[in-house]
């Protein structure tokens, strides 16, 4: 078919909304406003018939709707973005799953992601904070070819924000070291170490990460999966 018109896809968006799940997502902690209560399922699906387009993705991103910035980072092309539009959408985060979508479907591929980390991981904005861990987790779950020492580089930040107690900070830096400790032994290790380190700290949200993480990279599935 022919290319698609943002006003296509934004009645494509109304016509799959379920406002009725609305309630549910936000007891999950989603944001609602402007929010359609369109499904993931549903965005892959209609992101599939799109097709990718840079500037489709920009006009989406402005119209402020949750599911329409989802959908703009599944549409978008990588190696189109650049270091000021990922500042721009990273300060339109309002929500933790608009958030932690953006950054593994799109930002995670980005030829800036290791330079965003690294800033974001200082700024105090809750969600801008998140991004930053939120990409070294699915860095370590996605990226195949990565190398050891660019996770190990990123404990130390890991460590420095484990100190942030607002609730969807500490859960990123979380799922940040989780899934490092799940990359592979050598990984696994360091992990282990910085992990107990934490769960020895005084500060009650280093506590928390440091025995999360354990609880989950000591599973006997994955230190079995692990094995040389």
């Amino acid at each position: 078919m022919d290319a698609w018109t943002l006003q296509e896809i934004l009645a494509a968006l109304q016509r799959d909304a379920h406002p009725e799940e609305l309630e549910g997502m936000a007891r999950y902690g989603m944001s609602l406003e402007k929010r359609l209560g369109v499904k993931i399922p549903q965005l892959r699906k209609l992101a599939k018939q799109i097709g990718k387009d840079h500037d489709l993705a920009l006009a989406l991103w402005q119209t402020g709707i949750a599911e329409a910035k989802i959908l703009a980072a599944m549409i978008d092309r990588p190696g189109d973005v650049t270091s000021d539009q990922m500042e721009k959408w990273v300060r339109g985060f309002d929500s933790w799953d608009v958030c932690d979508q953006v950054c593994m479907n799109l930002f995670d591929r980005t030829p800036h992601v290791l330079e965003k980390i690294r800033a974001w991981a200082v700024r105090e904005e809750e969600y801008v904070k998140r991004a930053a861990f939120a990409l070294i987790a699915v860095l370590a779950w996605h990226d195949k070819v990565m190398e050891d020492r660019v996770f190990l580089d990123l404990i130390p930040v890991i460590m420095t924000g484990a100190s942030d107690e607002r609730n969807y900070v500490k859960k990123g830096v979380s799922w940040a070291l989780r899934h490092i400790g799940k990359r592979n032994s050598a990984l696994h290790a360091a992990a282990i170490q910085a992990a107990t380190e934490l769960s020895n700290s005084e500060n009650r949200s280093q506590r928390w990460i440091g025995k999360d993480v354990l609880k989950d990279i000591t599973r006997a599935s994955v230190v079995e999966r692990l094995k040389p």
